[in-house]
């Protein structure tokens, strides 16, 4: 299978799972995914958005809200394609391309795409989504709006399991099951601190909130720490 059929079929997965591929012809406001990283305009825009729609403002809910669903979409695309093929793709920021859509997750486009890559998964997967991308992201995050550093892990292994999770349910017969690569991703740093696996049944509980329950109107993620702590008070 190659880079581009991978994608394609990703893509088809759900809208967290899409990527364009090759030449298009709309590319405005589409910018190299290093300039998220690396432009603190172009970042404090794009928090300003995520602030707008849910009604907080620029501060850390849309911060931290921009960092899990950046983090959903890239492992969702890296998973995918892995689960489909046994290999990783590049998704070298400087190389993925980026704008702000007007509704929905992060708009993302390759107008190359290299070979996929062989060899060890999780350490393919943990290189070209967490050290190429999450880590910088999270590193601007919270130097611009003071994100706490122990949000970041959780919400990158919230991102994944979520991910997980979507691949269970839609691609049942996955030649290459994704949940063990998330066990291995989820044993090595920084996402082994982030929270709690249980294999059998499939949980997860992190230990950190992502904030977003302070959007009005909205509850409590389905592993947020706060759960915990509520059924403490209650026992």
């Amino acid at each position: 299978m190659t880079t581009t059929d991978a994608l394609a079929r990703s893509s088809a997965i759900g809208p967290y799972f899409a990527v364009s591929c090759g030449p298009r012809s709309d590319t405005a406001r589409f910018r190299p995914l290093t300039d998220l990283y690396q432009d603190t305009a172009a970042l404090a825009d794009y928090v300003a958005a995520v602030g707008q729609r849910l009604g907080t403002g620029p501060d850390r809910v849309a911060a931290s809200t921009l960092h899990i669903g950046t983090a959903a979409r890239l492992w969702s695309i890296a998973l995918a394609t892995a689960a489909l093929t046994g290999r990783v793709p590049d998704l070298a920021p400087e190389r993925l391309r980026w704008r702000t859509p007007e509704s929905g997750p992060i708009d993302l486009w390759l107008p190359e795409a290299s070979a996929l890559t062989g060899g060890d998964v999780p350490d393919g997967l943990h290189e070209t989504v967490l050290v190429r991308n999450l880590l910088p992201l999270g590193d601007a995050l919270r130097r611009q709006f003071g994100l706490s550093a122990r949000i970041l892990p959780g919400n990158a292994a919230s991102a994944l399991i979520g991910a997980v999770r979507v691949l269970d349910a839609h691609v049942p017969d996955a030649p290459h099951p994704p949940l063990p690569v998330a066990v291995a991703l989820l044993g090595r740093d920084p996402l082994a601190s982030a929270g709690d696996l249980t294999v059998t049944p499939f949980t997860y509980r992190r230990r950190s909130c992502c904030l977003y329950y302070r959007v009005d109107g909205r509850g409590l993620c389905g592993d947020c720490v706060l759960h915990r702590r509520e059924a403490g008070r209650r026992g």
